[in-house]
């Protein structure tokens, strides 16, 4: 007879909510059933069916408790979301970002949230539904830094992940920003390509900006015009 750990875990694997349902009813105190073995990070259910993309595992899980009363962390602290960020698993991103969104911000032992993981992966969709949910705004979340001060467009650079790129500028990452060994994320580029992206990115933006600045600035100017004459007439 195969102990409950070991069924649970292959139920997981297999993707098998309904055995996954089953064997955690029988034996509640297996929720978590975190991977003890030399490569398994004390990985919980919820990890593996995050990494793997199975949405309706990970459904089960939180609905028994998984993530209560906070998110199940490995040894590295990272989130079942980071995982499955990092991967780019669309639905069971959605799905953990809208059942609690103030663990896209968690960070693990390197200073990364899901954010940056998404980012390092060039998943675009997956990045663009962190950015939706996440508390305090997109412009804020893409300008975290990790411990090594890199922000998660350096990741995207170093990896060339073109649209990654194009994304995060729009939200408002800045590609001025600098490491703690004094690199732009431009510096990382992985690529002539990423990098002539890059560049011809940052100049769309800064043409976009001055595109909305200059409108305000002539009303501004108008305004001025239009009290001297009013001033003149009453003289």
């Amino acid at each position: 007879m195969i102990e409950p750990s070991k069924r649970l875990r292959r139920a997981v694997h297999s993707n098998d909510a309904l055995l996954v349902r089953r064997i955690v009813k029988s034996h509640p105190d297996l929720v978590h059933n975190p991977d003890h073995s030399a490569t398994g990070l004390s990985n919980s259910s919820l990890h593996l069916a995050a990494s793997l993309g199975h949405l309706q595992v990970c459904k089960v899980l939180v609905a028994l408790g998984h993530e209560r009363p906070t998110p199940a962390l490995n040894d590295d602290h990272q989130t079942a979301l980071m995982l499955a960020a990092s991967a780019g698993h669309t639905e069971v991103v959605l799905f953990l970002s809208e059942t609690d969104p103030p663990s896209i911000l968690r960070r693990d032992i390197r200073g990364r949230d899901a954010i940056m993981e998404a980012s390092m992966g060039g998943h675009d969709t997956a990045l663009q539904i962190l950015l939706t949910y996440v508390p305090g705004g997109a412009q804020s979340a893409v300008r975290n830094a990790d411990l090594d001060g890199n922000t998660a467009l350096h990741f995207a650079s170093s990896n060339g992940n073109l649209l990654v790129l194009r994304t995060l500028l729009a939200a408002g990452a800045d590609p001025q920003r600098r490491n703690v060994w004094s690199w732009t994320a431009g510096a990382y580029s992985a690529t002539v390509q990423a990098d002539v992206y890059l560049k011809g990115l940052v100049n769309e933006v800064e043409k976009q900006r001055r595109t909305k600045t200059e409108p305000e600035e002539t009303k501004k100017g108008g305004a001025v015009r239009m009290v001297q004459e009013e001033v003149n007439v009453m003289d």
